[in-house]
């Protein structure tokens, strides 16, 4: 009897262990798997049979897969060029094309001259751009969970064809601009912050001549690329290719 009594209190441990197992919380289990292996902090397991278990796809628990995000990729470049359109027929200014948009894979990319968001050398948005910035604001919202990243982009044109732009002025007029927008998006939109960038190439990309001011306008110009998820890609979304890149560096610390 003590021999069985010892065997059942065993077994009794034993299922309880496999229960408090079974029921593990994301963060013990995280902590766990970093104890063996630090690395996999950063990757997405998959658990065969379905999403279920310690740590699952986050898209795949929202029901979004691929062929979703391509549909919803779509779905916003055709509502923008709607958008860009009746921007364009209400807009005051004739003096040509201000908005162009156009499609690529997986990414939307629209260009904005620059007169629709700043007057000459400020960084202070106009009012008559609200309307535009309110609609891409609205549909970044609609369509958020399949966006990847969201990057602005700030361009300006070389003034004098002798030398080029001072780059203190330069650089910090075009980032400027390229946050100011960034930032409008931010506080309208529900997208996650964390995956809205601005960057100011200043001169530096230009895609006309700066010879003559017709063709230097084209310089001076506000961007913005859109990005889709890529959930078959093996290295993630941008967040996640951040902190992969982050933690998978070699580092050297000055002693």
């Amino acid at each position: 009897m003590d021999t069985y009594g010892d065997m059942v209190t065993l077994l009794l441990c034993f299922f309880v262990l496999l229960y408090s197992m079974s029921t593990i919380s994301e963060e013990n289990w995280k902590a766990i798997v970093m104890s063996f292996n630090p690395d996999a902090a950063l990757e997405q397991r998959e658990i065969e049979g379905g999403n279920e278990g310690p740590i699952s796809d986050p898209d795949s628990e929202l029901g979004i897969d691929q062929e979703m995000v391509d549909e919803d990729m779509e779905a916003l470049f055709q509502a923008l060029q709607q958008a860009v359109a009746e921007q364009q027929q209400s807009s005051q200014n004739k003096g040509g094309q201000q908005i162009s948009i156009s499609k690529g894979n997986g990414y939307v990319f629209i260009s904005f001259d620059d007169t629709i968001f700043f007057d000459g050398d400020s960084y202070v948005l106009r009012s008559e751009s609200t309307p535009i910035l309110d609609a891409v604001s609205a549909l970044l919202t609609q369509y958020g969970r399949s966006v990847d990243e969201v990057r602005v982009l700030g361009h300006t044109a070389q003034a004098r064809g002798d030398r080029p732009n001072n780059p203190t002025t330069d650089r910090f007029l075009a980032s400027n601009r390229a946050t100011v927008v960034l930032v409008y998006l931010q506080e309208h939109s529900e997208v996650d912050p964390a995956r809205l960038v601005s960057v100011g190439y200043g001169q530096w990309r230009p895609i006309a001549e700066n010879d003559v001011p017709e063709t230097r306008l084209h310089n001076r110009r506000v961007e913005m690329i859109i990005a889709g998820k890529q959930l078959d890609s093996s290295m993630g979304d941008s967040i996640e290719q951040y902190y992969h890149q982050r933690e998978n560096s070699s580092s050297f610390t000055t002693p």
